[in-house]
């Protein structure tokens, strides 16, 4: 399984990164989210764990950009964020984000935990 990890903060995409291949994923890293639209294309990740806020475009505009795209609509997309702005919450959840994640409130495990359960959550649903 692979997962792409969407952070422009190194430190934190780092040791997401390296938690998620301690429990045996494939990690792919991008710092903006115009390069997370094609390695999402190119690569096809199981999964893909969003920043918000990005140095070019938003998480939400990466999310819809995902999400219309017949290649990469079917994947699941966790937001992490540092803002509980409750817009930029619902907008992501009405765009269809898996989970949303607010990097204060949360340890690396739950995250990689998180991510294996949207994962498990999306092999029980059929393909559309």
């Amino acid at each position: 399984m692979k997962i792409l990890v969407v952070d422009d903060d190194d430190s934190l995409s780092s040791v997401i990164a390296t938690a998620l291949e301690q429990e045996g994923f494939a990690t792919l890293v991008s710092k903006t989210g115009k390069d997370a639209v094609n390695k999402a294309k190119s690569d096809l990740p199981d999964l893909v764990l969003l920043d918000q806020v990005l140095p070019d475009i938003s998480g939400n505009e990466v999310l819809k950009e995902l999400k219309s795209d017949d290649q990469t609509r079917n994947i699941p997309v966790i937001m992490i964020t540092n803002f509980s702005q409750e817009e930029f919450v619902s907008q992501a959840i009405n765009e269809g984000a898996t989970d949303y994640i607010f990097k204060y409130k949360v340890e690396v495990e739950d995250i990689v935990n998180k991510i294996k359960s949207a994962l498990k959550a999306n092999e029980t649903v059929p393909a559309q």
